[in-house]
């Protein structure tokens, strides 16, 4: 009986995207519980690989920076990601050796004065190249340099930040408001809304905009006619979230979901 009714409770799922570009999302998910919407926000954070610099060689550096810190820094650009074509090293038919399936790599040749950009960074193909080319690594002085190679792998969050493919994750519930026939639209409801999404209409209270409410209740704190309702619906959620540019924000969140279910399936299979 437990396995129908979950069942029933995944048909019954909906997804309505509110907005969306490349590496931002902001998503409705109806008919799911807070706690299966925390664990896609952890998977997101967690799970979902992406490409990071994860050796350097340094053949020559007379910057004011240590070796240390240039590798961290590079570690931390945004490399765009394609799931399709890479592997993990450790799961890579090469044995680990470093192939074209799971590594990638990158050359950096600069000598000051000048400042050394994240474009300043150059793949084996094109179609590897930084995401972001003005985030600055360091500053070189007259006659100094840095010569380098650099080996980018997949990972995922779990193991360091720099495989962290999500920000910004969050999700709250979606916002109801009743309001009844004693309204009067005295008005105060409207002035104490932070976001101004009530309006008065033919003498009543109306809301504009759902979704923009943060349950704040202000609203209902200052109506003496107790007319206005306001409470977080825990069977909808609204979920968002941003990327780095690795990966586009609708790819990152169908790979979390993706993993979600397998992991879930390997649950069912344990039991």
């Amino acid at each position: 009986m437990q396995r129908e009714r979950r069942k029933k409770g995944k048909k019954g799922m909906k997804l309505k995207f509110m907005e969306e570009r490349d590496n931002y999302i902001k998503v409705v998910i109806e008919g799911t519980t807070p706690d299966f919407a925390n664990a896609i926000r952890r998977t997101l954070i967690a799970d979902v690989p992406k490409l990071a610099i994860e050796n350097v060689t340094i053949y020559d550096n007379t910057s004011a920076l240590f070796d240390e810190i240039i590798a961290h820094r590079l570690a931390m650009i945004p490399l765009p990601t394609d799931l399709d074509v890479m592997v993990p090293r450790s799961e890579c038919s090469c044995g680990g050796e470093g192939c074209p399936n799971c590594v990638v790599h990158y050359t950096l040749s600069k000598e000051g004065e000048c400042t050394v950009y994240s474009g300043d960074l150059k793949a084996e193909e094109p179609s590897w190249a930084v995401k972001d080319e003005k985030i600055p690594i360091v500053r070189l002085l007259k006659d100094q340099r840095i010569i380098l190679e650099a080996e980018a792998e997949l990972g995922t969050g779990k193991e360091h930040a720099k495989w962290q493919t999500a920000s910004g994750v969050g999700y709250s519930y979606y916002p109801e408001i009743e309001i009844t026939d004693d309204c009067d639209g005295c008005m105060d409801c409207v002035k104490a809304c932070p976001r101004g999404i009530l309006e008065v209409k033919r003498g009543k209270v109306v809301v504009k905009n759902i979704e923009d409410c943060s349950i704040c209740k202000s609203c209902s704190d200052v109506c003496s006619k107790d007319a206005i309702k306001v409470r977080g619906n825990p069977n909808k959620i609204i979920f968002h979230f941003e990327t780095d540019g690795s990966l586009t924000a609708r790819r990152a969140f169908i790979e979390a979901l993706n993993i979600l279910h397998k992991k879930y399936d390997e649950l069912e299979k344990a039991l």
